[in-house]
This record gives C-alpha cells, sequence and structure tokens, in this order.
C-alpha cells in the first residue's frame, strides 16, 4: 500500500535565528519513496544538509526575523504488514555485542540507567531473556504510564517518568530504552510517522511518534511501549540515544510555535 506522509510547521521569530531540523524519511525506507519529502519553506530561504552522528539526515536554514513556515508532502510504498515479531530472538552476551552497538548500552541524558538499573534488575532479572524480556519490559512500561498530553514536557526523563506514571510516547520509549539498557541489552531511540490504519477510533491529533529498537540476536528490533502493539504504516524518520539526538527541530534562538501539523493516510486508488 501507499501512504502520504508529511507535516507543516509555522514559527514566528522576532530576529534571524538558525534552525537545525531533522525531518526526513529515513535512507532505510529510501527505496519505497514515491514522491520525495522534499523541505520547503515560505519564505524561500538556502537549505544545508548535512549527516549526523547516527547517519540521519539533518537540515540547515537560517530563519528570518517573521513567520516562516516548513513543509514537506510525500508519497511512500509500505509493505501493509504490521511490525515484525521475531520472539525467538536471543539475547547476545555482552561480550559478543557489536562494538557499534555499545554506545546504545550506556546511560544518556533522558534515560538514567544508573537511576533505574536496581529497579530493573528486581523486575526483569528472573525472568525470561531476549525477545520476551523486551516485551515484558515494554509490558511493564505500558501499564505503568498513563498517557497525558498535559504531562508532557521538554524535559522529563525516563526516570521522572516512571515516577510520575503519566507521559507521551517518547516518555515511554525513554522508560523502555532504559530499562533495556540496564539489563544489558542496546537499545535506541527512534521517531517517525506513525498511521492510525486498523487502530480503533477515537483517534488522538496526528503528532510525529517516538519508540525504540532492541538489539537481539544481532539485530535491531521495533518495540512500542505506549501503543503495545504491532502497528501498520510505521515510517522511521532518525534514531538516535535519546530524543535529545533527535529533535524534529532546534531553533537556536526565541521563536514561537504558531502551528503544528502532520498527517499519515493511507493512498486509496481512484476507482476505475
Amino acid at each position: 500500500m501507499r501512504l502520504r506522509t508529511g507535516y507543516e510547521l509555522i514559527y514566528s521569530f522576532p530576529q534571524p535565528t538558525p534552525i537545525i531540523l531533522l525531518v526526513s524519511i529515513h535512507d532505510s525506507r529510501a527505496s519505497g519513496i514515491v514522491v520525495p519529502d522534499r523541505l520547503t519553506t515560505e519564505p524561500a530561504i538556502p537549505i544545508a544538509e548535512y549527516r549526523d552522528a547516527f547517519g540521519n539526515k539533518c537540515h540547515r536554514v537560517l530563519a528570518p526575523a517573521g513567520r516562516l513556515r516548513l513543509s514537506a508532502d510525500a508519497v511512500i510504498e509500505d509493505s501493509g504488514e504490521p511490525d515484525e515479531i521475531v520472539s525467538t530472538a536471543k539475547q547476545d552476551s555482552l561480550q559478543d555485542l557489536p562494538q557499534e552497538t555499545l554506545v546504545f548500552l550506556i546511560g544518556s541524558r533522558y534515560c538514567e540507567t544508573d537511576r533505574l538499573s536496581e529497579t530493573a534488575w528486581a523486575m526483569f532479572g528472573n525472568g525470561p531473556t531476549g525477545w520476551a524480556r523486551v516485551q515484558a519490559i515494554c509490558d511493564f512500561v505500558h501499564n505503568h504510564i498513563t498517557f497525558d498530553y498535559l504531562a508532557a514536557r521538554p524535559t522529563k526523563t525516563a526516570w521522572e517518568a516512571f515516577n510520575e506514571k503519566r507521559g507521551v510516547c517518547r516518555d515511554y520509549a525513554h522508560l523502555g530504552v532504559a530499562l533495556c539498557r540496564a539489563m544489558n541489552i542496546p537499545a535506541r531511540y527512534c521517531t517517525g510517522y506513525l498511521s492510525d490504519i486498523n487502530v480503533p477510533p477515537p483517534h488522538s491529533l496526528m503528532d510525529f511518534a517516538g519508540w525504540f529498537e532492541a538489539y537481539l540476536d544481532g539485530a535491531w528490533h521495533t518495540f512500542d511501549p505506549r501503543n503495545n502493539k504491532r502497528l501498520f504504516g510505521r515510517i522511521l524518520i532518525a534514531r538516535g540515544r535519546d530524543a535529545v539526538d533527535v529533535p524534529i527541530s532546534n531553533a537556536f534562538g526565541p521563536n514561537t510555535l504558531v502551528s503544528f501539523k502532520v498527517w499519515t493516510d493511507e493512498v486509496v486508488p481512484a476507482k476505475g
């Protein structure tokens, strides 16, 4: 099937302000792109592109004083299959992990493994390992946190989400990441588009989504403790240690977000 994905971000700036954006569909999905998600700006301004340390595609712009509209509208082929389940995936021995996964074992800005390690081992140390252990962590996080937009804040950490028991998708993902790392399972934070295909109404307002990937049995696997089910139409934008590495936009100066829209819709073929 085909999905139409995109966004419209409108800001107001009191002065010229540099911005870094991570809003492009990840290269791992490049082969399926039918209509590219080309970043456009109103007014038109120069756009520079580069890759960050995690291989994500980033853009740099200098926003002029006043109103700036940033948008993209893409079409991408999707398998139409839900997130894969590999229940037989085993947990890799720490000494056998590839070097490139080790950075996803240690604590980071939003994922305090040191503060959660004792709790993690008490809850999951005597249970199954591998896929079943990560799923047990997702089950716990899903039931422990109540979804609440009003409880969202950009500085909330996994430890705070654990104690406050309220948050949004990034808080679910951060807590899942931190607990996995505490159990010696590499985990990395992901952001992207997520459709509501086959999700019963009512649907929440469409937004960029946060989930995580865990490294098991020599491969990375998708887990989503917020929804805790295998969903359709998940389109990756960026990966990092936590949300600090993959902000949709990072403005280096005062600004006001005037409007924010995101869409992920199935493209229904026209009847002949």
